[in-house]
């Protein structure tokens, strides 16, 4: 895989930039894991997400963590986003929405879909919701066999139809790409393009949690590489606002699988709190990640005074990182695709097109 001459100056420019937004970490991104219950039960799910899990976390408590921080950043340059789990499984979410709108922040959603009625979606965009992500993981029988539920593809694509016509939503559609669903994409991007979505993230699924052992998780490098080669097309036909998802350095395909270049922002932009008051960054990042916990700390004084592993990636340099020619610009990839003990990684965007031919 060989960069051009301008895609490497862009990567250089990027580079400096990253670094600089890494060495003022504003917060920005907010996410509130607000429940681990679920209404699904995904087959590729990462988290540990159930039905009947640790009880949710009462609203007061993030929103005492929330006024500690208003001294702090800027309602302009900040978002909550509330996760699970599926938000929808709370009763009081509305509460939670005009609680946060209160204060003056925006805030958004990551959801299923299952449980979002007309009702429900207009008293939520009254309550200030103004950022949504749906799932959609394949054409009806696929996306069901996924979730679980007969019923999720329908509930999914009236949530995606609703949202995609609301007024002051950002909004976009979530798909993990699979063995089963990769043949599909074409038919997606149409069905979505019929229901005037403007933003779509595809995302291949990193084999932890439920897909860990599942073989239709396991794509092989022809098949990652397919992935790309697709989002790469479609964005030239300038048609939706299609993107791969955060994750991994794309070597040739930055810039063009995605609008802007690889940067892992956890713990630079994005903190999180998770359901048992866990103070972490991106939510997928658990374990030896965690920073601290707000039942015992002040998240100010963390956000400043910790996430060094997120924030210098030298210890990361280690294994097929350590002599790679990319590594200036990948600086040992998104965190969560690394052995949480031996801090190795374990999924190599780069290596896996690599092997691909690309």
């Amino acid at each position: 895989m060989k960069l051009s001459l301008k895609k490497k100056l862009a990567l250089e420019a990027y580079r400096l930039y990253r670094h600089g937004e890494t060495k003022a970490h504003p917060l920005e991104y907010f996410f509130w894991e607000c429940t681990l219950r679920c209404n699904l039960h995904c087959q590729h799910c990462g988290s540990d997400c159930v039905k009947d899990a640790i009880p949710d976390m009462p609203r007061e408590d993030f929103l005492q963590v929330l006024d500690s921080l208003k001294p702090h950043v800027d309602p302009n340059h900040f978002i909550v986003v509330i996760t699970g789990g599926e938000p929808l499984m709370r009763p009081d979410l509305e509460e939670c929405g005009k609680e946060i709108q209160k204060r003056g922040y925006p805030w958004g959603m990551v959801t299923n879909g299952l449980a979002m009625t007309p009702e429900r979606f207009t008293k939520y965009m009254n309550a200030g919701l103004r950022s949504l992500t749906i799932s959609l993981d394949g054409l009806e029988e696929t996306h069901n066999f996924f979730r679980g539920d007969k019923h999720s593809f329908d509930k999914a694509v009236r949530a995606i139809n609703m949202a995609s016509h609301a007024w002051g939503l950002t909004f976009d559609v979530m798909t993990c790409v699979n063995k089963r669903n990769l043949a599909e994409l074409p038919r997606i991007l149409d069905l979505l393009l019929k229901l005037e979505v403007k933003r779509w993230r595809v995302a291949t699924v990193f084999p932890k949690g439920r897909a860990k052992d599942n073989p239709l998780f396991q794509l092989t490098s022809k098949e990652f590489r397919q992935i790309y080669d697709f989002i790469r097309e479609v964005k030239k036909q300038r048609i939706i606002g299609v993107s791969a998802d955060c994750e991994g350095f794309l070597g040739s395909y930055e810039k063009e699988a995605r609008d802007y270049p690889y940067f892992c922002r956890a713990g630079v932009n994005i903190a999180s709190v998770l359901c048992d008051g866990s103070i972490s960054a991106c939510p997928s990042l658990r374990g030896d990640f965690i920073q601290g916990n707000i039942y015992k700390d002040d998240l100010w004084d963390v956000w400043q005074n910790r996430y060094q592993v997120m924030r210098d990636h030298s210890w990361a340099k280690t294994g097929d990182c350590k002599d790679c020619k990319y590594w200036r610009y990948c600086e040992g990839s998104s965190l969560h695709l690394r052995d949480e003990k031996t801090g190795e990684l374990m999924y190599c965007h780069v290596k896996r097109l690599e092997e691909a031919g690309a």
